[in-house]
């Protein structure tokens, strides 16, 4: 029996205008979520992800708009609302851990400051039992002395600790839906180990979905129930883990795979790459935008993009060279069991 239904994107589109042109950062994506799954999005710098995330609650910066699509989160439309409801849900039902830990907390607030109301105004507790929470919190995310960090401002932090900090206030309300922006990039493989089990045990015993963006095929090997693979704005393949890394169908999902060092076996005298550079996402063309990287590339490719179709039970990919089965729309969500 599948999960709760938490987040259902449909069609999602988001431009960014600019000096030099109008960019398709994002081009109808369509994806669900559930409680208690982890969805993994994975891409090259510039495939769309980080502009995705942030369009699921309008976090947007001003040159960005979304031009389409629906985000329901518990059948609630997050783009038909304005921001003083955007409000109650950001924190409380949704939460985001973003890249940048330099940059996303406020360097004239201390810690303490920026976590404690929050959660007085979502969870209405006093600021004595918040302040114990947060304390807790920085705790659980690997935080040393954390009752003297709690006091501390951002530049007393060193990057990885502002990243813990981060990940800490995501989790503070208990969101249903936790969006994490590449959230272990500054941190050393031992936190970063801790984070993924925290984040992996918040998912297992609390219901919280999370949708977890990033670079690192072992994360996502290790984490995610299901991975969607996002290139030039759009999610070009999806499926189970196992299931994908087993069995890629698409060109570039083989291309980033057989990017990855193996640890067993001979040793190739270099590692395979993907040709050419991402498209020019300010010039969007009718054909498959991987075609000029493509050694697949048919003249089909060039004048019609290939839709998200499923080519077995839970697996769908974008590409007119591989194995169709049936539509997208007949996937089933992958759920935590």
């Amino acid at each position: 029996m599948q999960s709760h239904l938490l987040l259902k994107v449909r069609d999602l589109q988001t431009q960014f205008v600019t000096s030099h042109g109008t960019v398709h950062a994002v081009n109808e994506v369509s994806f669900d979520l559930a409680r208690g799954e982890r969805l993994a999005i994975v891409g090259e710098t510039g495939s769309g992800k980080t502009a995705m995330a942030l369009s699921l609650l309008k976090l947007l910066p001003r040159s960005g708009r979304i031009v389409g699509g629906s985000v329901l989160l518990d059948n609630q439309d997050l783009l038909q609302l304005d921001e003083q409801e955007l409000m109650k849900v950001r924190g409380k039902a949704a939460a985001m851990v973003f890249q940048d830990p330099m940059t996303s907390l406020n360097p004239v607030m201390r810690v303490r400051e920026q976590l404690v109301p929050p959660i007085r105004q979502h969870l209405g507790m006093d600021s004595s039992a918040a302040l114990d929470r947060v304390v807790e919190l920085l705790r659980k995310v690997g935080i040393s002395d954390p009752e003297s960090r709690v006091h501390s401002y951002p530049h007393e932090l060193s990057g990885g600790m502002r990243q813990r900090v981060l990940i800490a206030m995501a989790l503070s309300c208990g969101p249903k839906v936790i969006i994490a922006d590449e959230p272990t990039t500054a941190l050393d493989v031992t936190i970063q180990a801790q984070i993924v089990a925290l984040l992996k045990g918040l998912s297992d015993d609390t219901g919280t979905a999370v949708l977890f963006i990033t670079h690192d095929f072992g994360l996502v090997a290790r984490f995610a129930h299901r991975v969607a693979v996002m290139y030039a704005g759009s999610i070009i393949e999806t499926g189970a883990v196992n299931d994908l890394f087993a069995n890629p169908l698409h060109p570039y999902t083989q291309g980033l795979l057989g990017a990855i060092p193996a640890i067993a076996g001979p040793k190739p005298d270099r590692l395979a790459q993907i040709s050419g550079s991402p498209p020019d996402m300010k010039s969007f063309g009718s054909g498959c935008p991987f075609m000029p990287r493509c050694s697949l590339a048919s003249a089909q490719c060039g004048v019609e993009q290939p839709l998200l179709l499923q080519a077995t039970p839970g697996h769908a990919v974008a590409c007119w060279a591989a194995p169709i089965e049936g539509p997208a729309k007949e996937m089933e969500s992958v759920t935590a069991r």
